[in-house]
This record gives C-alpha cells, structure tokens and sequence, in this order.
C-alpha cells in the first residue's frame, strides 16, 4: 500500500527543495515515512525519507542502532530486508543500509553495538555514533589500543579484523567463532572477558596459547593473535594463568557512545551542507551521480533517514555526495553523514522495501541502520474499505508483542462507542489476530491497541478503516477505444473517475458528477487530456464517491484496446 501512494512532485531548479507527500504515513507511532521526487536538469530524483523520534525517547521504547547481517561479522552480507525480517521477534523496525563493506564482508569503519567496540575505526573517513542522550555524533575517529602481561603496555592494532604484519588484535564473538588461520601466528585465548567497552581496562587471565589461528572464540571471551615480530613478545609476556589488561582507546573518546557505525563523507555540519570534506574517498564516489543514503538529525532532536534512487533513467538518476548534503540541509538537518552509496543503498520497513534500489531487492549489505520499536504495533488493515463486496465484509485484525505485556484492544465506532476485544489480558511475545464485523454505524473506525510491557513501558497504535456501504460492486467493461466504468451506489454521493497507469499515474480525470443511490455507470472515451487516443496497455479505473458517510474509493483494473 506504500509503494502505491501518488505522492506529489512539481517542476523545480537542479537544486531546488524535493516534493515530498502533503501528509506522511505513519508506519510506526512518531515515525513517518515520505516519497518525493526532484526534478533537476539531469533528469528526475526520487528521495524517501523516514522520520523517526530521537532515539531513547518515550520511555526507552526506541533506538537508533547499527545491526550486522547475520549476527557475526564474518557470517556474510545480506539484504536489507532479511536483516529486518531477522528481527522482526525481538523489534519492529525501519532503516536504511549501513556502511561499506571490505574484504570478506566485514565493516569497512567503526561498528559499535551495546556500548561495545565491535569493529576499529577508519580514520580517513567520518564515523556515525549514537550516544545514550540520543545525540548523532559525525567525528574522524581514530584508535589506539593496548595489551599489557607480564612486561610493558604492547600495541593493539585492531578489533575484529585479521592482522597484518606485525601486528597483534582483539578477536571478540562478534568477529566470529573462530580466529583467522594465519601461517607463523600465535594466539592466546582470554576468558572470561568483558564486553569491549572503549577507555575501560578490560581484564581477563590467560586459559589457553595456540598457533596459526583456528582456535575458537569462547562465548563471554576474546583471542589475542600476533604476526611477525608481534609473537615473541606475546608468547613470553602473556602465558597461560597471567592476568591480562586491554585497552582499547578512541579519539574523540565518544564518552557513552551506545551504537555506532562507519559511513561518510560528513554532509551536513552546524547546519551547512559540506562541500569538500577531505575524507578519503575517490572523485568518482564523491560527484558521480548515483544511489546514496544518509542519515541526520532535526534541530529538535529528531532523526531523519533517507535513500535517494540513481541509476535508473527516467525514474531516478541520483545524486552527487553535494547533492545530498543540499537535500539534508532542506530537510532540516543540523548534522548528517553519508552511508555506503551504489547497489546497497535501500529503505525497507519491516522486512519490506519503501523504495526502488538500482539493485533489483537491494544489494546484499554488511550492516544497516535501523529505528527500532519495542512497543505494540498493529499494520495497517488489509481492507481499508468494509462496503458488504465479497471480501470487504469482514476485517482482519492483528498486533505484534516483542515482549512479554498487558494488552488491552479495542474497536472505536465513528461515534465514539467502544467495543472492547481484550481488556487487561497479559500475552508473551508473539503476533494475535482477530476479525470485525457486523460494523454499524457507517464511518471511520478505529483499532487501538495499548500495551504495556514488562519494563513498565506503556505503548498505543492507532489504525483506522473505513465502513461505507456508498460505493460497491466496481466493474470495467473495456470496448476498442473505451472503457464503461460500473458500480452501484448505496448512498447519493458525488462520484469521480480516474484513469491511472498500473503505476498509479493519472492518465486521464474526469470532472465529479453527482449521482443517486443505485446502479450507475460512467465512461472513458479512451482518449488523454489534449484529445489524443491513449495507447493500448493495461490501466486503472479508480472511482471515488464521496457522500455523507465520508469518501470512499475502489480500484479496478482492465486491459484497453485503443480504437483502430
């Protein structure tokens, strides 16, 4: 139903502000999400943007956090969307993709989740951090770390990252189950460790020495592994049944920095959209035009995400890195930083996609950047319309629990009378569905839906829909170079005819007509707004009739021959 909205667009200058819808649509409650399109010299831009509250707001129920593929980060890339239906159990969620990925899939930058460093920083380039007041941090971030034994503090290269020559690094489960196998290498094995919270001396005793990698990284532990003339000193100053002290260190120190992931190059700083950032990235991924993806933050502390759709002529060329700095900067945002841009860049809600990736379903991403929502939510009702056609009688009903909670649900008539469906009734997590019907009086209704979970946090979703018996029964008769539109009326009402592409374009309106209660029909002659003959294809009749219920409307597709 979200890709289906006509949002609306307008003419514009190369680097005039995007169309974006008149009203949002709610995905979560406080989070929104809009379509826009820019039209620019180079040709159309479509952007989606999805606003979500400042993270650690309203009672802890959302988060801003950077969530790998597949848990470990040598486990693999995967679509933005799987990582969402991965999930699904533990949050509801809404994001964009995250950093790029080097060699193996692993981060190309920093990754921090839980206040751990999962991932070192790349210092040529800005990281993205989330501190727990819900601040978006844009910093070069370096790194310095440390091992101490039995002799003088030693250098720690990286976290999570196979070393290079000479080197020695941290290995914690976030890397993966085992360390990297690498030829004249010595490892020492460190359990139990602590979570790898930066500027905290992390100690641990020495339970096991191997060589050449291939040992396993215990749950609730860490490896050490050097290289080169790294190993000497770890073999002599680290044996089994020393206590062991690491280190680790960032610049900035990013004090209470809760989530955090690489990206870049910053785009938005004070306010001012950054042209040059001296970042190290090449010309061509700077002012290629092209997918790209950012994320920033509203003066009032709001966070907005945003995937802008390239490489598709026609439909969506891009942008250039400045480009999107501009945009971020008429969406409001103080601060921003760029995400990894190309084949991955993608927006998805809950397991499905908001836009139109370059890559057919995205491409496959290392990590995203997800809204998460510990609350109750309730979709959308799968018929927004209840008018007594078959299938439109009765309403489905569902909601999702991610923790164990009190629910109570109910529906709200349109004159304010309540029929309660649950009333204080303690549920696990898990997905509950119920059906309405039997809906009188004619209006829009409400599901509502409050929970409130284990951790005493209150949540409430709203969803409406639609009882009006005034428009039913649409069916199109097409004829060569015609289509008869017929519906039957249940109320007296003022009728209009659309005919759109599959798309959802307007092809041709008719002008509104009023109508009396019963059979009616109206008529396309089959021919565009200037009296040309649409060409042959598939198209869309959408009637709207709108009478003292309210405005109801129905779809109906046909396939049209133009006239000879």
């Amino acid at each position: 139903m979200i890709r289906r909205l006509v949002l609306a667009a307008f003419l514009c200058a190369a680097l005039s502000p995007p169309a974006l819808a008149a009203e949002p649509v709610t995905l979560l409650p406080g989070v929104t999400f809009e379509q826009g399109v820019q039209f620019t010299l180079h040709g159309p831009v479509a952007i989606d943007v999805i606003t979500a509250p400042r993270p650690g707001d309203q009672q802890g129920l959302y988060a801003l956090a950077a969530v790998t593929a597949h848990g470990p980060l040598t486990a693999g890339r995967d679509r933005l969307t799987r990582i969402e239906r991965d999930l699904s159990a533990q949050a509801t969620v809404v994001g964009i993709n995250g950093d790029f990925s080097a060699k193996g899939g692993l981060p190309a930058g920093i990754l921090m989740q839980g206040g751990a460093l999962e991932h070192t920083p790349l210092p040529a380039r800005s990281s993205i951090g989330i501190d727990q007041a819900g601040t978006l941090h844009v910093d070069r971030v370096s790194f310095v770390g440390s091992w101490q034994g039995t002799g003088q503090r030693r250098p720690v290269a990286g976290v999570n990252q196979p070393p290079s020559r000479n080197q020695v690094v941290l290995l914690t489960p976030a890397y993966g189950t085992t360390a990297p196998a690498v030829v004249g290498s010595a490892e020492v094995v460190l359990q139990p460790f602590a979570p790898a919270v930066p500027a905290v001396d992390l100690q641990a005793p020495v339970v096991a020495a191997g060589t050449g990698g291939g040992e396993a990284i215990p749950p609730g532990g860490a490896i050490l592994q050097a290289t080169g003339t790294a190993v000497a000193s770890l073999q002599a100053e680290a044996p089994a049944g020393t206590p062991l002290t690491v280190r680790l260190l960032l610049k900035p120190a990013w004090a209470g920095t809760v989530s955090a992931l690489g990206g870049g190059p910053v785009l938005v700083r004070a306010g001012r959209a950054i042209f040059r950032s001296g970042e190290s990235f090449t010309s061509d991924q700077i002012s290629d035009r092209g997918p790209r993806a950012a994320v920033g933050q509203l003066a009032d502390g709001r966070v907005i995400l945003v995937a802008v759709d390239g490489d598709q002529p026609g439909y969506s060329v891009g942008m250039t890195s400045f480009e999107l700095a501009q945009t971020m900067v008429r969406l409001g945002a103080v601060t921003a930083c760029a995400v990894a841009s190309g084949g991955p860049v993608a927006a998805a809600f809950d397991g499905q996609l908001l836009d139109r990736p370059s890559v057919n379903g995205g491409a496959a991403t290392g990590d995203a950047l997800l809204e998460e929502y510990y609350g109750v939510y309730a979709p959308p009702p799968p018929v927004p319309l209840l008018n007594g056609d078959p299938g439109a009688d009765t309403e489905p009903l569902q909601y999702k629990l991610v923790r164990p909670a009190t629910v109570t649900a109910e529906l709200v008539a349109p004159d304010g009378t309540v029929r309660p469906i649950e009333s204080a009734v303690a549920h696990d997590p898990g997905t509950y569905t119920t059906s309405a019907t039997d809906l009188e009086p004619e209006g829009e209704w409400h599901w509502n839906v409050t929970a409130k979970d284990d951790l005493g946090r209150v949540s409430t979703i709203d969803r409406s829909f639609l009882v009006d018996s005034t428009l039913r029964g649409l069916a199109v008769s097409p004829a060569p170079g015609r289509a008869n539109v017929r519906f039957v009326l249940g109320h007296a009402a003022t009728v209009r005819l659309r005919i759109e592409t599959t798309g959802g374009v307007t092809v041709r309106a008719l002008p509104a007509v009023s109508l009396p209660a019963g059979p009616q029909s109206l008529a396309w002659d089959g021919r565009l707004p200037g009296g040309a003959r649409a060409p042959s294809g598939a198209y869309v009749a959408h009637v709207f009739a709108a009478s003292d219920v309210g405005t109801s409307d129905l779809q109906a597709s046909f396939a049209f021959t133009a006239a000879p």
